[in-house]
């Protein structure tokens, strides 16, 4: 699985939407690999999407039509300034990764310092995590090279999601855990769209 991340100030949530649209409607039956997304505003308005895709070679393909460039730069006139990419070819997740059926959605943006010790903190953590955040559906994490991730986290909804994350903060092993990351950025999706 292939994960592309990609977040930008909303000038016009109007346009936005509409062009959201099309792309459903007209773009994304051509766009071969593609698995789905999730996206969202958040309440300071920043647009967050995750778009997961077969391959990296799929989502190549995908940016590389004509159709989708068109799209693309209609729809930055939605946007405030750039929008900021991630592309992450390597791929962890929990349970059966994204869920449709989650009512909050927690996009976590980080870097990490040493990535392979955090992904083994993050394995030795499963067996426990459905007693411990029942609340989570699921996550994805893509990795990039250098060391930073996108966390996205599936959450039955945000009311449990801050409750069971209040009773994992007294657990040293999950303080061990946060110390691994940096330059963290936290993006609250309160309506997520699935498509």
């Amino acid at each position: 699985m292939f994960i592309q991340e990609f977040h930008g100030k909303v000038r016009d949530a109007e346009l936005l939407k509409r062009q959201l649209d099309v792309w459903n409607e007209r773009i994304r039956p051509g766009a071969t690999g593609f698995l789905g997304s999730t996206s969202g505003i958040t309440p300071d308005g920043m647009m967050v999407s995750v778009v997961r895709f077969e391959s990296e070679q799929a989502a190549r393909a995908n940016s590389d039509r004509p159709e989708q460039r068109e799209w693309y730069e209609e729809t930055l006139q939605a946007f405030d300034g750039k929008i900021t990419f991630h592309d992450c070819s390597e791929v962890d997740t929990y349970r059966d990764g994204g869920s449709n059926e989650a009512g909050f959605v927690q996009v976590m943006e980080g870097h990490a310092s040493d990535p392979t010790a955090m992904r083994e903190m993050e394995e030795s953590f499963d067996a426990e995590m459905s007693r411990l955040r029942p609340d989570i559906l699921g996550t994805v994490t893509g990795w990039e090279p250098d060391g930073s991730f996108v966390t996205v986290a599936y959450f039955t909804s945000e009311a449990e999601a801050r409750e069971n994350e209040k009773a994992m903060a007294d657990d040293p092993r999950f303080a061990e855990y946060m110390q691994q990351m940096d330059e963290l950025k936290f993006y609250d999706l309160k309506e997520p769209v699935f498509a």
